[in-house]
């Protein structure tokens, strides 16, 4: 299993292109709609968020997907109006960005309206402008190197723009998985605020594709936690269109899955890691590994507790080695713990052993918080099972971005 990570996005891999322009949705005057395409048929899957209160965007994606069985090669989306509580009005405008897409900048790739995926991002309960975003969408130039412009038209509170891709050998020839990602806030498993769109050149049946994404995101998106809330449009969509590929497609009984899945959840996780590193006013950067668990599902329990404990979040910002924080967010994940084994650590120092704390420097523990990354180390005792989540710290800047959202 070889692969090599490189600077990329969601047109590294060959026949995609995307591009991104402004039509007006933000007041701001930024970018704020986008699409991707492949230029030849493609396979596709998407993972969605589970909240009960799904988007327009979401729903209207998990019709085509159904209806085509997996065959979408184009996703049209916007930033600024998340199409979310908008009712039957939302259903149809979201049904019309596919229909303007098709028309406009689809047209000259022939794709039809089923092999399209629409996403959108931003405030909830609010009418889209179709005249605008109608418009915009028209308007849209795709390119092979348009990845950027891509990017920065899914942005909403990031402060930096989030793209990821790796390649590997299969039949001689160069295959490559890219994505692009936004996401800052309302993020907790499953999934986040967050839209990410993977793109690869190897052939893959939808069927294996779909249980490939689903472990992906499983490991990485549904492993970060910033707030605890999540949202009513979270969308990961990967797209596979075989143009780097020679043999038949991947089915997940081919040597070459291990590498194909490497790719894609090394591409994944760098989106992820990428959306905890730029969380709504963080400051620090936050590693959980769990380990000793009876089982990984528990240490996916406990690593996503610490990683959403608004106690420790706040303690890591103030560098504050209150072990107590993790000790309780462990107890309370739901998995099986024996109090008068835990083993808890934060950075190279081990503060408790056995369930109490050893004799550790206060000073010197602190110090293991102060940097722009923090690693809280936690061995249960119990077994084999292991897991890493991550997320930020808790700062008053989150408070005061999320105070005025809408005003």
């Amino acid at each position: 299993m070889v692969i090599v990570p490189i600077s990329g996005n969601c047109t590294s891999p060959k026949g995609f292109l995307a591009g991104g322009g402004t039509c007006g949705l933000k007041a701001s005057g930024r970018p704020d709609v986008g699409a991707i395409v492949s230029a030849v048929p493609a396979t596709s899957a998407a993972v969605f968020t589970k909240n009960l209160v799904k988007a327009a965007p979401v729903l209207v994606s998990l019709e085509h997907l159904r209806s085509t069985g997996g065959r979408q090669r184009a996703i049209v989306f916007n930033s600024g109006n998340a199409n979310a509580a908008t009712g039957t009005q939302g259903l149809a405008d979201a049904r019309q960005m596919a229909g303007r897409f098709a028309d406009g900048p689809g047209s000259k790739y022939r794709v039809p309206v089923d092999e399209i995926f629409v996403a959108s991002t931003g405030v909830i309960g609010v009418p889209l402008d179709m005249v605008r975003l109608g418009s915009g969408i028209q308007s849209l130039h795709l390119t092979a190197d348009g990845g950027n412009a891509a990017i920065l038209a899914m942005m909403t509170t990031d402060s930096v723009p989030k793209s990821a891709a790796a390649t590997f050998v299969a039949h001689g020839i160069s295959v490559t998985v890219g994505g692009i990602a936004k996401g800052a806030a309302m993020i907790a498993p499953h999934m986040a605020t967050m839209l990410a769109f993977v793109t690869t050149d190897a052939a893959v049946s939808p069927t294996y594709l779909q249980v490939a994404l689903g472990r992906a995101v499983d490991d990485s998106f549904n492993m970060i936690v910033i707030d605890g809330d999540m949202s009513t449009n979270d969308t990961c969509f990967v797209i596979a269109n075989g143009a780097a590929w020679t043999g038949a497609p991947l089915d997940g009984t081919q040597q070459e899955c291990a590498d194909f899945e490497a790719a894609l959840g090394h591409v994944c996780g760098e989106l992820a890691r990428a959306m905890a590193r730029d969380g709504e006013g963080s400051t620090k950067f936050i590693t959980i590994d769990v380990r000793g668990a009876a089982t990984r599902e528990d240490a996916r329990r406990v690593a996503r507790s610490i990683a959403g404990s608004n106690l420790t979040k706040s303690a890591v910002l103030g560098a504050d080695p209150n072990w107590g924080r993790i000790a309780c967010a462990a107890g309370y994940s739901g998995a099986a713990l024996d109090p008068n084994r835990i083993e808890i650590a934060i950075g190279d120092m081990t503060l408790v052993r056995g369930g109490v704390a050893t004799l550790y420097d206060p000073e010197r523990a602190s110090s293991q918080m102060k940097g722009a990354e923090v690693s809280i180390s936690v061995n249960l005792h119990l077994g084999d099972g292991e897991a890493t989540a991550w997320g930020c710290d808790l700062t008053p800047e989150y408070v005061r971005l999320n105070s005025d959202y809408t005003t």
